[in-house]
């Protein structure tokens, strides 16, 4: 459906469409339009698109050769919730921009004690709209453990003894966009001035020709007059190659229409604040906030850091769990194993011990995923790309610096193992000639091969009201560009959800290896020896969080009945410090229990991230 170009037609046509919406619900249909609530721009309607990409093998079963709606993402979670009362719990942890819940799970078996008493993971995943593949690795981690336990001794060992929070859908007003409508957005649908006019969200893109995506647009306005031209190694004439400006006889588009007449197309769409750099570490204000013009800013920053309450309900949360020792916060399109620093390189601001774990987990995740790209986002992965990608092996740039990232926030502030892995690599998938880089031919071959061309659009012409004659087609950029057609889905979500499910098993974990009592002379008088241990692969504090002490040293306590037994001399809690994988600690107590009889003394170790275990001790007189 074309959008109205005047802004008088567009204010009119807005109550039309909020009486389409409410006779849909009085005859208990889907509406035909979707609302994006906005302020100064009013409200904007789009044509609701229901995607066969969306639709299930069959209602109610899950699969992963489909992407999930809102809908049936909640749908699932009150499902499992009611069919596994004993390790999952659903709640809501705030609401989104438009008013949504933003629905939680936490898994952990409520027998073997309290899930804040144990190591935790935090998984997090379809905080950018678009990036909806990042959810269905989710569901498939959750579903993945929940339909093992008890048949799987370490998954069973996983929830028993282990807690992980998982939020599917940080986003849900962005992901029920762009599912539902042509709108290819990445941020929240706050609206946003992208293009510095001073007007919010007035030039998103259209789906013009009405096939329900917003693909691109070439136009011809002759030689040096573009910045594009056909590739001329591709025989069908399809593939567009930028060139510079001056240097093309194409100009390239997305779908779409000049809607505030100002000579640029669908720069100002719906929304634009990127929750991704809405994180306090390393904050950078909008450009328009900087009232010097020679600052470091960074748009879709936001007005102040954490002023979502998508990323602000993160940040509480995990500070209200600082037993979470591993993060994970997923995006598209990769294929990559991402972590911190965002600013400078990994040898310059993390600390030896801790950057051999980040090394060590990049290469399992590169074993387990067979992501071509790890590391740092500032050093590593903008050269890596240019390596793996384009084939540029001696290339070397300076750093891309980002900021207020959720990955610097959970690592530099948090002082947890994180990482914010980008999964699928559009169409990069056959390197046909060997040569170790996947061309744009390649692409499109495989696009062919594998998807019978459907992945990409033949251009077809159309008369646009202002450009005139164009050509729209490309690749498709919903299911294929930014995320895998789904009759390729399923593995590249097994193999991410496989990778946090490892990166879940590498928690620490604080044991209590053995603690008895020996008797001493005189009479009445105990040894109280007890040995304790960090039996997990991780150390129970990074080195990052002893700096920023956002955990405290580990710690054993022993509690004595209220009469009959008391301590002789010392103090009844021993710091541990913080324990390492694989090391023991020993701690001695002297009691004296002052008639006969049998009595109980309680030993318990706690760990901020290594959890809390108890074990009695029967001393007889």
């Amino acid at each position: 459906m074309k959008r109205p170009i005047f802004i008088l037609v567009f204010v009119l046509a807005v109550p039309v469409g909020c009486l389409l919406l409410a006779r849909s619900a009085q005859e208990n249909k889907p509406p035909s339009w979707y609302v994006v609530g906005g302020q100064r721009h009013g409200t904007s309607l789009f044509p609701r698109i229901e995607y066969p990409e969306t639709r299930p093998l069959k209602e109610g079963q899950m699969d992963f050769a489909h992407y999930h709606t809102n809908e049936e993402v909640h749908f699932f979670l009150k499902k499992w919730a009611a069919e596994y009362p004993d390790f999952v719990r659903l709640y809501s942890v705030g609401k989104s921009y438009e008013g949504r819940d933003i629905w939680q799970l936490t898994i952990s078996n409520v027998k073997t004690g309290k899930d804040t008493d144990k190591p935790a993971m935090y998984l997090e995943s379809n905080r950018h709209s678009q990036e909806i593949t990042t959810a269905e690795a989710t569901l498939y981690f959750v579903w993945h453990i929940l339909t093992n336990y008890g048949k799987t001794p370490e998954i069973t060992d996983l929830v028993d003894s282990k807690a992980l929070y998982v939020r599917i859908r940080n986003n849900p007003d962005g992901s029920d966009l762009y599912l539902n409508t042509a709108q290819i957005n990445r941020s929240t649908v706050r609206p946003h001035d992208s293009d510095g006019d001073g007007l919010l969200d007035e030039d998103p893109p259209e789906d013009l020709d009405g096939d329900g995506f917003c693909y691109e647009m070439r136009k011809w306005v002759g030689a040096g007059k573009g910045d594009h031209v056909i590739a001329p190694e591709d025989p069908s004439r399809r593939l567009m190659k930028p060139v510079g400006a001056g240097r093309g006889d194409y100009r390239v588009y997305t779908e779409g229409i000049d809607n505030d007449l100002d000579g640029e197309f669908n720069e100002d769409g719906i929304g634009g604040l990127d929750l991704n750099r809405n994180y306090p570490e390393n904050w950078r204000p909008e450009p328009r906030l900087d009232l010097t013009g020679r600052g470091w800013t960074q748009s879709g920053a936001g007005e102040y850091p954490l002023s979502e309450s998508e990323t602000r309900s993160v940040v509480t949360f995990l500070l209200q769990h600082p037993n979470i020792a591993i993060g994970q916060s997923l995006d598209t399109k990769g294929p990559m194993i991402l972590h911190a620093p965002s600013t400078s390189r990994s040898e310059e601001s993390i600390p030896e011990e801790d950057l051999k774990l980040f090394r060590y987990f990049d290469e399992q995740g590169r074993r387990i995923t067979g992501y071509p790209i790890v590391g740092d986002i500032y050093w590593d992965i903008p050269n890596r790309m240019k390596e793996v990608f384009d084939g540029l092996k001696d290339f070397r740039e300076e750093g891309k610096p980002l900021f207020g990232q959720h990955v610097e926030f959970g690592y530099f502030q948090f002082g947890a193992l994180w990482y914010g892995d980008e999964i699928w690599n559009a169409g990069k998938v056959v390197d046909y000639n060997g040569d170790g880089v996947f061309s744009p031919l390649e692409v499109l071959k495989w696009s062919d091969e594998a998807l019978g061309g459907k992945g990409f659009k033949a251009w077809r012409k159309f008369d646009h009201p202002q450009l005139g004659e164009v050509e729209i087609g490309g690749y498709n950029p919903k299911f294929f560009w930014q995320n895998p057609p789904p009759e390729f889905l399923e593995p590249w979500a097994r193999n991410e959800a496989m990778f946090n499910l490892f990166l879940a098993k590498s928690l620490p974990q604080v044991r209590i290896l053995s603690a008895e009592a020996k008797p001493l002379p005189p009479k009445g008088r105990f040894e109280i020896r007890a040995v304790f241990a960090n039996v997990g692969f991780l150390p129970t504090a990074l080195e990052m969080a002893k700096k920023v002490k956002i955990v405290r040293p580990d710690s054993a306590r022993i509690r004595l009945p209220k009469e009959g037994m008391r301590l002789i001399g010392g103090t009844d809690t021993v710091e541990l410090g913080y324990l390492k994988s694989g090391e023991n600690k020993q701690v001695l107590w002297e009691v004296e229990v002052e008639s006969d009889g049998e009595r109980e003394a309680e030993i318990i170790v706690s760990s901020t991230r290594g959890g809390v275990r108890a074990q009695s001790v029967r001393i007889k007189r």
